[in-house]
């Protein structure tokens, strides 16, 4: 083991004692029993025929479990099958990427150690973004940014019933410029024009997450994406994750209803533009194929010196991996 190696080891151990804390204190009592089973990830996933570029970054996808080590909270929208670190990993060597951000997931609700214990594992390849809440002192939030933390997130998804306190959010994003991090939103563009003086005012940088869930069958015209493209070419704190095509098809597989939208928001703002999958993809209608995802890459951006951006340059800038 490396010193490099040897100091993410002991930055995941002190986020780990430190979100247990955290998490205790945050769930309270509820029945498991009552949150729906959700289907797990294409199990035979392709090689695709795209190869990425050397140092491509997945930036976003999820761990879930195992729940022996990372029990689901009991207060829960949904259940999903185990996504552990080792089918994490097999998966991005199936693919052909080599690092990745790694999105804490409600179903672990402040728990981050799924996320930091995968970091510390990692060698220098992983960064995540966590669940936070207010009862989270300054010293539990550096303890996460020195173990490979580069964000927030927050859903305002009211069908996953997590949508946060305001008071919250508004506290949240004031604590944590100085760690560097910044905000993802889990926000659907028909909500923007509600959010966007909010959003102007954010004294950090923010990533819309899923393309904002625009409905491709609403075509380029509709306000929200028109709303979406307009903050996106004005604010240079936005940045939006060019991410689950499924979820915002009407057409169904192959999903290539979404390439018009990810090709516009790209050719907007190609310098804060950034890719994932959403391995393992819960809660969706139509389960995707993570090797047709990575070969969609070239038809969102056929230009080789755009894909670079999407898949290494704009990541490494908002996730530091090139501080490592």
């Amino acid at each position: 083991m490396n010193r490099r190696e040897y100091m993410q080891g002991i930055a995941g151990l002190v986020g780990a004692v430190a979100l247990t804390r955290s998490a205790a204190a945050a769930d309270g009592p509820g029945s498991p029993s009552s949150a729906p089973m959700i289907a797990g990830p294409d199990p035979n996933t392709k090689t695709p025929t795209y190869k990425a570029p050397k140092g491509a970054v997945d930036s976003h996808c999820h761990i879930f479990g195992p729940q022996s080590l990372y029990p689901y909270v009991a207060k829960r929208s949904y259940t999903p099958p185990e996504a552990p670190l080792s089918k994490f990993r097999e998966l991005h060597r199936k693919i052909g990427i080599e690092r990745a951000v790694i999105v804490n997931p409600t179903v672990h609700g402040f728990d981050n150690r799924p996320v930091t214990d995968a970091i510390a594992q990692g060698n220098g390849n992983y960064r995540g973004l966590a669940n936070v809440n207010d009862r989270m002192t300054d010293r539990e939030l550096e303890d996460l940014a020195r173990a490979g933390i580069k964000g927030c997130r927050f859903i305002f998804i009211q069908r996953l019933k997590a949508t946060p306190d305001m008071t919250v959010f508004d506290r949240t994003v004031q604590r944590i410029g100085h760690l560097g991090w910044h905000v993802d939103l889990y926000l659907q563009a028909t909500a923007l024009e509600a959010w966007e003086p909010r959003l102007r005012a954010l004294p950090v940088d923010y990533v819309l997450d899923h393309m904002a869930l625009v409905n491709a069958a609403e075509g380029l015209e509709q306000p929200g994406f028109k709303k979406l493209l307009a903050l996106l070419a004005s604010d240079h704190k936005c940045h939006v994750k060019i991410i689950g095509p499924e979820r915002i098809s009407k057409a169904g597989k192959p999903f290539h209803d979404a390439i018009p939208f990810a090709r516009k928001i790209i050719e907007t703002a190609p310098d804060r533009v950034i890719w994932g999958t959403d391995w393992p993809h819960p809660n969706v209608k139509i389960m995707p194929n993570d090797g047709d995802l990575v070969d969609m890459i070239p038809l969102y951006a056929p230009d080789p010196a755009l894909q670079h951006k999407l898949l290494v340059e704009n990541p490494d800038r908002l996730f530091g991996f090139a501080k490592a």
